[in-house]
Parts: structure tokens; C-alpha cells; sequence
């Protein structure tokens, strides 16, 4: 249940593209969420890249810890508050962008991203309104 595997993750060049080309954003500090529903089958109903940019940390194991903490949090709270929103036949595109200026605790990233998680579905719904 609380497990990350291989298939939630998006490796894939082609959905990075179009995900970065054709998704919808939104920003709740720390985190600016990128998302696009695409009509395809797949196991599981959301894929996530989690970036956290190279300019805003230098050394290679604050980005990695930062990585870390968000994967943590992800892999706890995806079940609850992100895939119960999403039942369907889409395939979630997601990108998880780390925009804060220092290295948080576990529980305020925890806490935030649950928040961003919560207010997905809606978004989702609105986007899907106004096309």
C-alpha cells in the first residue's frame, strides 16, 4: 500500500514533453504542481517526477535529501488524498517542483504536499469545465 514502484514514476521523454508543453500549473509554496490528464490505460492512475532545481541548491545531497523527504511524503499520502479524486480512465501526469529556499522538516513538506494533493482534484475538474 505505501509502496513508490517503477510504474508511478514518469521516466517516459515523450509525457515529460507533453507534460511540460500542454499541462496546467499551479503554485502552493513549497511546491509548484504541473499536471495533464492523458486518455490512456495504465495501472496505476497518476505518474510523478519529483525536480528540485540545482540553482537554489548547490551541493548534491541537500537535493537529494530534499528528494527524499518528498518521495517519503508522497508514497504515505498518495492513496488518501490523490488517487480516492481520481477514479477514471486517465492517466495523471504529474511534476512536482520544489520551489522553497530551504531544506524543511519531513512533517511541514508533508503537510504542504498533502494540501497541493487535496486541491488537485478540483483543479482537475475546473480544467476539465472550462475546455
Amino acid at each position: 500500500m505505501y509502496t513508490f514502484r517503477k510504474e508511478e514514476r514518469l521516466c517516459s521523454r515523450k509525457n515529460l514533453d507533453l507534460l511540460f508543453k500542454n499541462g496546467s500549473s499551479f503554485l502552493l509554496y513549497p511546491f509548484r504542481v504541473t499536471y495533464l490528464e492523458i486518455p490512456v490505460k495504465h495501472v496505476y492512475p497518476a505518474q510523478v517526477v519529483i525536480n528540485v532545481p540545482k540553482r537554489r541548491y548547490k551541493h548534491a545531497v541537500d537535493r537529494n535529501l530534499v528528494k527524499r523527504r518528498i518521495r517519503e511524503a508522497y508514497r504515505h499520502i498518495k492513496q488518501a488524498e490523490l488517487y480516492e479524486g481520481l477514479r477514471g480512465e486517465k492517466l495523471l501526469l504529474l511534476s512536482l517542483q520544489f520551489v522553497g529556499k530551504e531544506k524543511y522538516p519531513l512533517d511541514f513538506i508533508w503537510k504542504k504536499l498533502s494540501l497541493a494533493l487535496q486541491k488537485l482534484p478540483a483543479k482537475l475538474k475546473e480544467h476539465e469545465a472550462g475546455s
